[in-house]
């Protein structure tokens, strides 16, 4: 069966469905055209968590670049006097 045709069959049942709730007083809301708001809205809602996440996401991994930039310059800091030490021992110029 062709998808549009499906599509709009199960549209016009929802209206359908819509109205007759209508007709009885229960709500006037359901219908296509608050079925495609509610929709575009949650769609949006969910793009907007995806963002969010993302933004999170983001940030842990500036921040652990940020560490390991840290820990980089600090064990450089550390181990250069020791190498430079060990060389001199060993007898190799560390320059």
């Amino acid at each position: 069966m062709n998808t549009q045709k499906l599509m709009n069959t199960a549209l016009s049942g929802l209206d359908a469905l819509g109205y007759r709730l209508d007709q009885y007083g229960i709500t006037g809301r359901l219908n296509r055209h608050n079925l495609a708001a509610f929709l575009m809205v949650e769609q949006k809602h969910l793009e907007g968590e995806w963002d969010s996440i993302q933004a999170k996401i983001d940030r842990r991994r500036s921040q652990v670049e940020g560490l390991f930039t840290f820990v980089e310059s600090r064990t450089d800091a550390v181990l250069r006097p020791v190498m430079d030490r060990v060389n001199r021992f060993r007898g190799v110029s560390g320059h």
